[in-house]
């Protein structure tokens, strides 16, 4: 019997005794630097010639662990063994692999903070964010292990005289998950073990800047009791192994979380059928986002322009849900932009093993392409914060940023740059923050601090976005409270961490029979 489903609560790392256990999981994890991650296929480590290097996004000399690089050979294998695996394991009674999956989730709580501290050194993440990172991962395994239950129930159907009617959902078969490295172990996690826990087998390709916080997980998926083929773990670039897993004629779909750009060459090469295949594939592209936060004359403006700054510069703003617009009232927009910059310059910039607020981009690659971004801002709008860098152990930091009155239709209004930049835009009135809020291909999350009951109640239908916050930070959405997709380029609405997840990798079956 599985526990009921209640979301894991953070620690509070200003308890001494929190903050020493986290140091302690730190020093555990540098003891450990340096190790090697093989491919897994159907159980087996497999080491190859090509090696990833995954370094510490801090201190760029420092190889937090290597992984073995896949090639289009160990697709097939791959896709195989999880095909091989699948007959067995979608007949496996749906508690007994709810139980399995649970166990996961049980398993990565015992060693939270040993999960966090990997995150700290291989994406960046300071303490709070790698908890958060490792408690959804958590979250994910319990709550999907009570949905596969759940879709376990035969589906009601009418009666009808002279016949028995049935109808049931079944696992498709096996597929492949594409996570990105913002949330190597949430997303991660709960892009394989939504479709594992329904019945079917999966192929994971995790993104190359953070293959070793993937093949933790592995690890404790067999200790959970995960069998072989089940999960296969299959690092490499995106290029030759993403595009392999993507056109396999035995993949039946699709999970994958990143990029626009990279989502629509995915679902464009997904809809193609190839040789040998007799399925259309389903693929599920969550991609990017532009959000808003409005903030108008009527709100709490300390709160909003706190919940502002939290939202922009969490994780360097290195998630799609992170604001990077905020929309301000004219009447209030001198005052807002006021107390932004000034919380914004009190965020220290340091390394993320000392907890600091902000740490370093991810990537060398990102860290020149915001910073590109940055200096094209320049000639669009007034850079009134940051834009800079900080020389600290040759990590790839950058300083928060903030431009002033941007343009609703200037490209640091309208592109992604997926890093600590901010646009502040003013706004006549409501209806041209809601206009401004709108007016991009996005529509992933989006916000409104407003003590007005009329002006929330026409955000709600009328904020085009997929997760909507009233008076709140704009990220940080909780498995089964708070579904997370998005509209538009925003990708699938596939709703992850909500009830109708599992439902997308299966399909009715139904079954009538005169009686």
């Amino acid at each position: 019997m599985l526990k009921p489903y209640v979301s894991e609560a953070y620690s509070d790392f200003s308890d001494p005794t929190a903050a020493d256990s986290y140091r302690q999981a730190q020093r555990v994890v540098a003891s450990q630097l340096g190790l090697h991650c093989p491919l897994v296929i159907d159980g087996s480590p497999i080491n190859t010639t090509g090696v990833i290097t995954s370094v510490n996004p801090a201190r760029p000399d420092q190889v937090v662990g290597t992984a073995a690089s896949a090639t289009s050979a160990h697709v097939n294998d791959a896709v195989d063994a999880a095909w091989r695996a699948f007959g067995d394991w979608a007949a496996t009674p749906v508690r007994e692999r709810a139980e399995i999956v649970h166990r996961m989730g049980d398993l990565m709580n015992d060693r939270r903070y040993e999960f966090s501290a990997w995150m700290t050194y291989e994406a960046g993440k300071n303490w709070a964010e790698a908890e958060a990172d490792t408690a959804e991962a958590i979250d994910f395994c319990r709550y999907y292990a009570h949905q596969a239950i759940a879709m376990a129930d035969p589906v009601p159907t009418a009666e009808f005289v002279g016949e028995s009617n049935e109808s049931w959902l079944q696992p498709l078969g096996a597929g492949i998950a594409i996570p990105p490295w913002n949330f190597p172990l949430a997303i991660l996690v709960g892009m394989a073990v939504g479709p594992v826990a329904a019945g079917n087998t999966i192929v994971i390709k995790p993104a190359s800047a953070t293959p070793v916080v993937g093949y933790k997980f592995m690890e404790v998926a067999v200790e959970a009791g995960i069998p072989p083929g089940v999960i296969n773990f299959l690092p490499g670039p995106g290029g030759e192994i993403g595009d392999a897993l993507v056109d396999h004629p035995r993949t039946r779909f699709i999970n994958f979380t990143g990029s626009k750009e990279v989502g629509l060459r995915i679902a464009e090469r997904a809809a193609k059928v190839n040789s040998g295949q007799k399925w259309l594939k389903r693929a599920y592209m969550e991609m990017g986002g532009k959000d808003a936060l409005i903030i108008d004359e009527t709100a709490n403006l300390e709160l909003a322009a706190l919940d502002a700054v939290r939202s922009a510069f969490g994780f360097q703003g290195q998630k799609c849900s992170a604001c990077s617009r905020l929309i301000v009232i004219d009447d209030v927009y001198d005052t807002v932009l006021e107390r932004v910059v000034a919380l914004t310059a009190d965020l220290s910039i340091g390394d993320p093993t000392d907890n600091s607020p902000i740490g370093p981009i991810i990537s060398a690659a990102q860290h020149k392409a915001i910073l590109r971004e940055i200096d094209l801002g320049r000639a669009e709008a007034d850079l009134v914060a940051g834009g800079g860098t900080a020389d600290l152990n040759g990590g790839y930091y950058i300083t928060p940023t903030i431009f002033a009155d941007v343009d609703p239709r200037a490209r640091l209004a309208q592109h992604e740059i997926f890093g600590p930049v901010l646009s502040v835009i003013r706004a006549r009135d409501f209806d041209h923050a809601l206009e401004i809020a709108n007016g991009t291909e996005f529509g992933l999350t989006g916000g409104l601090h407003s003590s007005d009951p009329d002006r929330i109640d026409r955000a709600k239908r009328e904020f085009h976005v997929g997760n909507l916050y009233i008076n709140r930070k704009i990220t940080g959405a909780l498995v089964g409270i708070q579904p997370f997709g998005g509209f538009n380029m925003s990708g699938s609405n596939a709703k992850a961490g909500g009830p109708d997840y599992l439902r997308l990798f299966m399909e009715m079956k139904t079954v009538a029979q005169r009686l």
